[in-house]
Formats: structure tokens, sequence, C-alpha cells
């Protein structure tokens, strides 16, 4: 039986105006047509270059950036919002099921106010609770949640370490009780031993609450230790989407291979030759035709330079793929 979908995006595309004068449209493109589904409590990853347009797609599930083209709905059981469209007392009530957690733990905290005022900054914003000693118990309760004491609260940002820090953002995200979390690069500002300890407590939070995660990444170290679906992106198409598991034992699409084989390897015996990827992602100002990856495809076509692949089932477990040779490139890799 198939899960509940908690946000649906179809044709989603995000552009902003960066022409100057009357006649000059220009639009950049940051996200361009994008179908996804992600079910009610996973942990959705999603993986790519910078300047992929990972984040934006995020913000616009968040509603921090106007949606150009497409739909995006939100339904958690409770209610359902056409987040384009969304403002007044929805737009309200939706910044309460919907939250981020920020990347950089050190600049997302203000230096003067004490760790207790940070998390309950949301609550008075918001007015979800109606007094002070209201807010209070609800502070004391999702510090405990993200493994922050008492003497934690009476204490300023600058006390912390980066783990710390982070873990005072999260319980900030979750104080006021959201179903849908996008957390955006929030381990990569992190030593790798406090990343670890991170993760752990999202996933812990995220079995113990219910929450939904959306988590933006360029590790896929971190996505596999994570994510129960994952998601590639490339110049603001998904290009690949599997069950974690699924895309890490067979990747279809030459980007996601490539991204894979840059991946160091502990073994000093392993001398499989990886795929390098020739130059750099393109402009999202000048989007070549096509196949937005042909421009470092090793593997590409006339074809692929004219027409642009559409994402389509790779087989029955949930694997997508938008390549016109991934059937072609996995025979010949079989044989």
């Amino acid at each position: 039986m198939s899960k509940d979908v908690l946000i649906k995006a179809r044709g989603l595309s995000v552009g902003f105006q960066i022409g100057k004068g009357l006649f000059d449209k220009r639009v950049l493109k940051a996200v361009d047509k994008v179908d996804v589904d992600i079910e009610a409590g996973s942990f959705f990853g999603l993986v790519g270059e910078s300047g992929s347009g990972k984040t934006t797609l995020g913000r616009a599930f968040l509603k921090a950036v106007p949606i150009t083209d497409g739909t995006a709905t939100y339904d958690d059981g409770e209610v359902s919002y056409d987040l384009g469209g969304l403002d007044g007392a929805e737009l309200k009530d939706y910044r309460k099921r919907a939250q981020l957690i920020f990347q950089d733990p050190y600049a997302a905290l203000s230096p003067r106010m004490t760790v207790r005022d940070i998390i309950a900054e949301p609550l008075e914003v918001m007015g979800l609770t109606k007094s002070r000693e209201e807010t209070d118990a609800r502070v004391r309760e999702i510090a405990a949640k993200c493994r922050l004491n008492l003497e934690h609260l009476r204490r300023f940002p600058h006390a912390f370490s980066g783990g710390q820090r982070q873990r005072i953002s999260i319980a900030r995200a979750l104080v006021s009780g959201p179903k849908f979390v996008v957390a955006d690069e929030s381990v990569a500002a992190l030593d790798v031993s406090i990343q670890a300890d991170v993760l752990n407590l999202l996933k812990e939070l995220q079995r113990d609450l219910g929450i939904t995660f959306m988590f933006i990444s360029h590790d896929l170290s971190v996505v596999a230790h994570t994510c129960d679906h994952v998601a590639v992106m490339y110049l603001g198409r998904l290009v690949e989407s599997a069950p974690t598991m699924e895309l890490f034992k067979a990747p279809r699409h030459p980007y996601t291979k490539a991204l894979f084989s840059a991946i160091p390897s502990l073994d000093p015996d392993d001398d499989s030759s990886a795929q390098k990827l020739e130059g750099e992602i393109p402009s999202p100002t000048n989007q070549p035709s096509g196949c937005k990856f042909h421009t470092r495809c090793p593997f590409v076509q006339d074809r692929c330079k004219s027409e642009e692949p559409k994402l389509e089932h790779a087989d029955g477990s949930g694997h997508e793929v938008a390549c016109h040779r991934w059937k072609e490139l996995m025979e010949t890799a079989a044989l």
C-alpha cells in the first residue's frame, strides 16, 4: 500500500528576472519543470553540485521564493494548501507546519539572545502559547528532545560548539511542531564526528515526532546514512530519483554515476577507474538545449543535444531516470 504524499510538485519552476530595463526580459531558471512526490514521514534526500537548484527547490516548498510555473501542494491530512497561491492566514498557518534548518549554525543564531529566547521566538511570533509558563514548558520539552539541558538555555550562542549550536537551530525549527522540515546542508559546516551525532539526532526526531525531512546535501555518504529516498538534481532539473539502496546499487544516469565514482575509496588496492566529469556546470542564464547534461556527458549523441529527456520509470521500485540512453548503457555495462 502506498504512503500518503505530503508534498507534490508537477512542472514546478522557479525563475528570477535578471534583465535590466523595460525590454530586457531575461529570466534565470533556477528550478525547471520538476516533478516530485515527498511521502509523509520520509527522509527525502536531494543531491547535486553547487548551482544545481537544490536550495531554491527547498525554499519553493517552504513558500520562501515565488513559484513561477507549475504546481506544488501540501497535504498533511488536516489541511491541504496550494503553495503557489498561498498567502494571508493560510500562509501564517503554513509557517507553523513547514520550517527550515539553516546550514551555518554560527550565522543562524543571534549573539544577543539566550538559547531560551532563541528557541521561544517562533512560539511568541506565531502566537502558539498563551503565557510565559506555557512557552517555557514547550521550550524545555523540545530542548530535551534535542539533547540540550536547562543550563544550556541560560547561555548565549558564543558559549557553544558547532554541533551544540546546530542542535539549538534544530530545536528552534521544531518548537512550533512542524510536519515538514527542510534541512539545507545542515551538517556541512560540522566536523565528521559531529555530523554523525546530528544526523542520528535528526533520524531519532523523525521517528519520534513523525516529521517529514527534505535533506539537501552534496555529500553522498551522508545521504546514504540518512535518507530513505534520493533525488539527483542538475541545472534545475531532476535527472534521477530512487529509493536510497536502489540508487546506490544501480545508478542509471551518467551524471549520477559520475557523482558516485568521485567518492574516494578507503581501499588502497581499489584500481577501479573513476568516471571523470569534464568541465563546469553551465550557467543557468545560458542553459544548453536538449539534455542539460550533454555538454559534459561522455555518452552524448546528436539526439541528446536537441531533445530534452523526460523523467521516466526505470522499473517498479520507484526508480526514475531522465536519459535517452540509460537502457542501452545499462545493457552495455552488463556485457
